[in-house]
């Protein structure tokens, strides 16, 4: 299978499926010196963890990192990190009703199609599980970025049409919620929204926003390695995110250039330059403009629902098919932290190809 591995210079590449013994990821490129524990990692990966509330699956996993290689005396090694997770809880018998048919939003069909084979129990490499190397390596990711300054922070916008305007963001409250929501009202209701979904043996999607705080100006190539490129093609390999716009994306599409465009003016103090508003979202170019960056997912609902649904079985036959066993209502609060996580990953790699822009940088770093 071509296609787990995500970077340039900072390099990972996750492995593992949903039923097998383990996740995992292989980190290449990370810079020795980097203070590094397994502590570090968890506090990510308790984030996206299963069984946290009634609105995620009730798999109850620990997601306990290990780390196998790369660290020394708790600092990075320069040399590759190679980081696991074991799978506990698997319950394979559950899948047992869709072995021989395609879920309705599932890759099942595809990935029959591509291989002439697929793993049934939980959707192997399809599953979300598959996201814990993404978050395991966006927290090593994370921690670089915290010394150089910057800030990657994602949030729930919405759930279904639950959504929250900006000027009612509280970020005190995110973590006081189990939605990932800044604001303990629409929290609120949003929670009584899935309630509904789930008696009506439904679920929902959402919309994770993510704000990025502390970039330099520059970041990212003007052409195939645009910033707002590589940030979308990251976050859009996220298995449930159907769509991403930056800034104000698609309304900019019904925009007038006068309206759209985003002034300069001197900043504070009369040292450098600043944009008097942020439509864009934080790049230029393809590059970062010294804003705020703003990006949003739009995640699609859990396809998993125990409502009857219309499908066929592998032999071509038209049936009804129930989903059973243990799934998330709607996925967008566990997704939160991976968002978070692959535009980590996709900033460190463009910030450390970004060292070889300017002759002078070279000759700085060698003399």
């Amino acid at each position: 299978m071509a296609g787990s591995t995500y970077g340039t210079l900072f390099k990972i590449t996750t492995w593992g499926e949903s039923h097998g013994a383990a996740i995992g990821v292989v980190i290449d490129g990370c810079p020795a010196g980097l203070s590094l524990c397994e502590t570090d990692i968890q506090s990510f990966l308790d984030r996206r963890k299963p069984g946290q509330s009634r609105y995620t699956t009730k798999r109850n996993e620990g997601d306990k990192v290990e780390i196998l290689s790369g660290i020394f005396e708790g600092k990075t090694t320069g040399t590759p990190i190679s980081l696991i997770v074991r799978n506990e809880d698997q319950i394979s018998r559950d899948y047992g009703n869709i072995k021989d048919c395609y879920r309705p939003g599932h890759a099942d069909y595809t990935f029959s199609e591509k291989y002439g084979f697929r793993d049934y129990r939980g959707g192997g490499r399809s599953s979300g599980r598959e996201t814990i190397g993404r978050v395991a390596a966006g927290a090593v990711a994370s921690r670089i970025l915290q010394q150089l300054g910057i800030e990657v922070r994602a949030y729930t916008k919405a759930i279904g049409n639950i959504v929250i305007p900006e000027n009612e963001y509280d970020f005190s409250c995110i973590s006081q919620n189990s939605l990932q929501m800044p604001n303990q009202a629409y929290a609120l209701r949003a929670a009584e929204y899935l309630e509904e979904c789930m008696k009506n043996q439904d679920s929902s999607g959402g919309i994770i926003e993510c704000s990025i705080t502390g970039l330099p100006v520059g970041i990212g190539e003007p052409v195939f390695e645009k910033l707002d490129a590589n940030l979308a093609k990251a976050i859009m390999s996220i298995g449930a995110v159907k769509g991403v716009e930056i800034g104000d994306g698609f309304h900019a599409a019904s925009a007038n250039g006068s309206s759209n465009n985003d002034p300069f003016r001197t900043a504070s103090g009369g040292h450098g330059i600043q944009k008097a508003t942020n439509h864009s979202g934080g790049t230029l170019g393809g590059m970062s403009d010294g804003s705020t960056l703003i990006l949003r997912a739009a995640v699609k609902p859990t396809p998993s629902i125990s409502r009857v649904q219309q499908t066929v079985n592998t032999s071509g036959d038209e049936i009804e098919l129930s989903i059973h066993g243990r799934h998330d209502p709607v996925i967008v609060p566990r997704a939160v932290v991976v968002v978070e996580s692959m535009a980590a990953l996709t900033l460190i790699d463009m910030l450390l190809i970004n060292m070889s822009a300017k002759l002078e940088n070279i000759i700085e770093f060698y003399k």
